[in-house]
């Protein structure tokens, strides 16, 4: 298990600096094995030395390029697989571990789950340009959102650059239109705020 103070959706990268000695040990496992690790985000504490409190919702993770430098540290890019939750913390010597329940997703199709992606999409496009006309940097979505609401509410809510506890919010849902919906309220307040920038330079 990796504690982050971000969080892995499903189908999103994530790259990683791997230094801490029990992390790169966590790491050596894992490419030994078939790269699989846990991601939770952090609720109180950091990233190093340990002591933190951590979410019990996360993803599994799947190493899919590892290089090491020669000062020994990992240098690592992930892809989020699927999420699970956390049924007990184990003791974290040599490294956090858990004994994790993978969770499945409720499987919306039809009218309703199209609806709500592609209002979503449509308030995804427009924050991602005034956050361009910021300045800010974006994550490209050139290909629009996928057909599969399930995939399009992870991607969608990971192209959102939202702080971590609605991160963390999204992921636990465990119904992509809920997702949408609740994507759909954040987008809103985030354009607001966008906006509320932009017009005062």
């Amino acid at each position: 298990m990796f504690p982050l103070g971000t969080v892995l959706f499903p189908g999103a990268a994530l790259p990683l600096q791997v230094f801490e000695p029990r992390y790169c040990e966590m790491t050596e496992v894992c490419l030994r094995s078939d790269g699989r690790f846990g991601v939770v985000l952090i609720e109180h504490g950091s990233e190093v030395g340990g002591g933190d409190t951590r979410f019990g919702v996360g993803t599994v993770a799947r190493i899919v390029e590892a290089a090491r430098t020669p000062d020994g540290r990992y240098l690592l890019t992930a892809v989020g697989v699927e999420r699970f939750r956390v049924k007990r913390w184990l003791d974290d010597a040599p490294y956090p571990r858990a004994d994790v329940d993978l969770l499945s997703e409720t499987k919306r199709v039809g009218s309703r789950a199209d609806a709500s992606r592609d209002s979503v999409e449509r308030l995804l496009v427009r924050a991602l340009a005034l956050r361009a006309e910021l300045g800010e940097p974006i994550p490209p979505l050139a290909r629009g959102l996928d057909a599969d609401p399930v995939r399009a509410s992870f991607q969608a809510a990971a192209a959102a650059a939202l702080g971590p506890f609605d991160s963390q919010q999204l992921l636990e849902l465990d119904d992509p239109v809920a997702r949408f919906e609740s994507l759909g309220e954040l987008l809103d307040g985030a354009i607001e705020v966008l906006q509320f920038r932009l017009a005062a330079g």
